[in-house]
């Protein structure tokens, strides 16, 4: 027998009725989405600003402050992806990265982890990155390759160097009145929910881990939700019953989507 959601779960998506109209608003307040806010990611190919959702998460880098202002008369609230963990070769600020910083790849062709210990060179430089996203008129930031400890980087990274990092980006982000998400990075949740807006996730159904992500939701907030190998009839129902805002992409995250 499928248990009853938890009380606080029926709270969270209720609240959410709430908290997910995407007027930009002037009032300095930072966006807050809430649980089931439907989405569309889309890192790559030709911008489609026709999908009727919400929550619009694109390059920071590769659009511009016109695209985003299209966007929000559009009634999206826009997130600005950046790496916020990785070096990639192909950014136009590359070159502030100094050598030493600058680890092994991370699976992604012109990409490399970065030294996250090293916040004296790295702050500067997603504090002028964060700085973009706000100038260019982003509600939110999603940093990607916040779990870089968990992986082979070259550099003897720790839990608590992760920790240290990801509440400094977040730090960062609100300091400009964005809301932030944590990216994966699964196994810190419980330390790191109170710091963040909201989660990214990819492939969590995949591997069995969906239900780690209960707490942003018990906590009003919105975890944004792909999957690339299973088909929709594999993870929907357990999204919807997570309250997750899950989609089916393909890896290049072009326009194509499937939601739940």
């Amino acid at each position: 027998m499928r248990r009853p959601l938890p009380l606080a779960l029926l709270l969270a998506l209720l609240l959410a009725a709430c908290t997910t109209a995407p007027d930009p608003g002037t009032d300095g307040s930072r966006w807050r989405p809430g649980p089931g806010t439907d989405w569309q990611w889309q890192l790559s190919g030709r911008l489609d600003t026709s999908v009727d959702v919400p929550v619009y998460d694109i390059d920071g880098f590769e659009h511009s402050r016109e695209t985003v202002a299209k966007l929000h008369r559009d009634g999206r609230r826009v997130i600005c992806y950046l790496s916020t963990g990785a070096w990639e070769d192909f950014r136009p600020d590359a070159d502030a990265f100094p050598e030493a910083v600058i680890g092994r790849g991370n699976g992604w062709e012109g990409e490399r982890w970065l030294d996250i210990r090293r916040t004296d060179v790295l702050e500067p430089i997603m504090a002028e990155r964060l700085d973009m996203c706000r100038d260019k008129g982003f509600d939110a930031v999603e940093p990607d390759n916040m779990d870089g400890y968990r992986n082979r980087t070259g550099f003897p990274l720790t839990a608590r160097d992760q920790l240290r990092y990801n509440r400094l980006v977040a730090r960062l982000a609100h300091e400009r009145g964005l809301a932030v998400g944590l990216k994966n990075d699964l196994d810190q949740i419980p330390q790191l929910v109170g710091d963040f807006d909201f989660a990214v996730n990819e492939q969590c159904a995949q591997y069995g881990e969906c239900a780690r992500l209960t707490p942003f939701v018990e906590a009003g907030k919105a975890v944004f939700h792909a999957e690339y190998e299973l088909p929709t009839d594999r993870f929907c129902a357990e999204s919807r019953r997570l309250g997750l805002s899950s989609l089916l992409k393909k890896y290049e995250l072009g326009a194509w989507r499937r939601a739940c």
